[in-house]
């Protein structure tokens, strides 16, 4: 019996390219915008000896060349990565960057990177769901009645969310049956008297949804150039938030709720302590969700906490939210970066991105397209406001970028204790089982 041939193996040049294919890949899945995607490929490709190389990156996917006229690798964006699996990825690209770990290395680590098990696989989804939803009741809808449908509601919509994980049906109409669960609970209540302002008491329980940080993404990459990545982000954040509308506006029908109750009217306040304690429970639930270690709790509520703190200056300092909004999603960018430079092992992205919970483009979005329903001027009028807030993060996300881009630098050349980090990098063995395959399979 003839000995069948054995399979050629991947030449040098052909590892290379997987693994910065592999690496651009996960840092899309993790929501990057992608003129940043491609900056951190060039920069670990020059670090391997290919300064020539051509990358072009997409929401969906990576195109990766050494060099024009050589062969391309293709890397597509199969879902999206937890908060510890993209710093995982920032970890490996910080490591080849300063030359500590080798490509070898690094090609296997990523390759189980989807394999690495969730942290909480027991309590994590619906515990984390609870706290994120009651904190944003407590800085968005603060009455007492709100916080205990945010708290109620969350584990409806965490069901939902896992359902929608295991079967085709729930997956592509999870907004629109998350919004219409929240919805029809907060007008059924709001009829019966147990629920002020019922249009913003169904926000909470279903933010973590809505595609707000999508939609300024893309708003960004409009900035940057990335002229197609942009687009197709805002077409499918804006789809995601019809459909969400669409169940708002479901419920309204199937109840008969009378237009009045869709005003924009929040309930009243509890007092300004809430918002802090709203600020620590959304640390807190973004590590239960995301999977993040206990340790990086502390840096991820220094950038929510700044960030917060910024918005309600600009907010007082201004002549409306959009100053807010513009100076929040600065300080978020440059308090991220200070954050990776005093800490290394808390990238600059997983300390950045939870923020956009907390500017809250999307709960904002929400609330003014359902009010169009109600009265078309009022909710086109604000409609129009909201989209100047995104684009103020837009903004801000933008020139906190460039402020903080020296300093990124600087992180990356000189800091000490990032040298330190990265050696320990090189150091750590891979965790997971040792599965071949790319991180976004």
């Amino acid at each position: 019996m003839p000995t069948p041939p054995t399979p050629p193996q991947p030449d040098e040049a052909q590892q290379t390219r997987r693994l910065l294919a592999w690496m651009g890949s996960g840092l899309l899945a993790g929501g990057m915008p992608v003129h940043e995607v491609e900056e951190d490929v060039r920069e670990a490709a020059a670090a391997l000896g290919h300064d020539g190389i051509e990358v072009a990156a997409s929401p969906t996917g990576l195109w990766v060349t050494l060099a024009s006229g050589e062969p391309a690798t293709f890397e597509a964006v199969d879902g999206g990565v937890r908060l510890d699996q993209l710093a995982e990825v920032t970890a490996v690209h910080a490591a080849l960057t300063a030359g500590t770990l080798p490509a070898a290395e690094a090609l296997q680590r990523l390759s189980v990177l989807r394999q690495r098990p969730h942290r909480y696989p027991a309590y994590g989804v619906p515990l984390g769901s609870f706290l994120v939803a009651v904190g944003i009741a407590l800085v968005l809808a603060p009455a007492w009645s709100s916080i205990v449908f945010a708290a109620v509601i969350s584990q409806v919509v965490a069901g939902l969310v896992l359902l929608g994980g295991r079967t085709l049906f729930v997956g592509p109409l999870l907004p629109f049956l998350a919004a219409f669960t929240s919805s029809a609970a907060a007008f059924a209540l709001a009829e019966r008297g147990l629920v002020d302002a019922p249009l913003w008491t169904l926000v909470p329980p279903i933010a973590v949804l809505l595609p707000g940080s999508l939609i300024v993404t893309g708003l960004t990459e409009l900035s940057a150039g990335a002229m197609m990545a942009g687009t197709g982000r805002l077409a499918y954040g804006g789809t995601q938030m019809l459909l969400a509308a669409l169940g708002v506006g479901a419920a309204v029908a199937v109840l008969g709720v009378p237009l009045s109750s869709l005003d924009g009217a929040r309930p009243e306040g509890l007092g300004w302590w809430v918002a802090l304690v709203g600020l620590v429970l959304i640390a807190v639930g973004i590590t239960l969700l995301e999977s993040v270690p206990p340790s990086l709790v502390p840096a991820l509520l220094v950038t929510v906490l700044a960030t917060f703190v910024a918005q309600s200056i600009g907010n007082l300092a201004g002549e409306g939210p959009w100053v807010g909004a513009f100076v929040g999603a600065c300080a978020a960018s440059l308090t991220a970066t200070l954050i990776e430079f005093v800490r290394p092992q808390v990238p600059r992205v997983v300390a950045f991105l939870p923020s956009f919970w907390l500017l809250v483009p999307g709960s904002l979005g929400l609330v003014s397209v359902a009010q169009i329903e109600s009265s078309p001027t009022a909710g086109v009028l604000a409609a129009v406001e909201v989209l100047v807030i995104v684009a103020s993060i837009a903004l801000g996300v933008l020139v906190g970028a460039g402020l903080a881009h020296p300093l990124r630098s600087m992180t990356t050349r000189l800091s000490p204790t990032r040298r330190a980090f990265v050696r320990q990098l090189a150091r750590r063995p891979a965790r997971g089982p040792r599965r071949p395959g790319p991180p976004t399979s």
